[in-house]
């Protein structure tokens, strides 16, 4: 079974929300990474972009297939993983620590809310390989 923490939020996309006051951190989940396979590029946006929920934001390109990533709530991008353009691999290796993907300045913290518990998620990932 997937590595899921239960301090985070989840979307059904696969995506996990860590909330730090206003702020939320933002990647992709190990059900996921585990799915994609070896990562070999993460294309992410600039510092200052906007996105709406739901929105893609990148992508992530694996040795399987090439994947989009939607950040779960709104809001602009106040940091990228820089560190990913050089290690790519740390999606697969760390996905909930230095594989993280954007911090995002919410435009509405209570979005979370409407986001999938650690429980939720495991029920809707076990779901979807049975």
């Amino acid at each position: 079974m997937a590595n899921v923490p239960e301090d985070l939020h989840y979307s059904k996309d696969h995506e996990w929300v860590r909330v730090d006051g206003d702020e939320a951190i933002i990647g992709i989940t190990d059900y996921a990474q585990n799915s994609l396979g070896d990562v070999v590029y993460v294309e992410l946006p600039k510092a200052g972009d906007e996105f709406a929920a739901n929105e893609p934001f990148g992508s992530v390109e694996s040795v399987k297939a090439v994947s989009e990533v939607f950040t779960p709530v709104a809001g602009a991008i106040t940091q990228i993983n820089e560190s990913l353009a050089d290690e790519p691999e740390t999606v697969n290796t760390d996905p909930y620590g230095t594989g993280w993907m954007i911090r995002v300045k919410m435009s509405s913290p209570g979005e979370v809310d409407s986001l999938l518990t650690a429980a939720e998620y495991e029920d809707f990932t076990k779901a979807e390989t049975e």
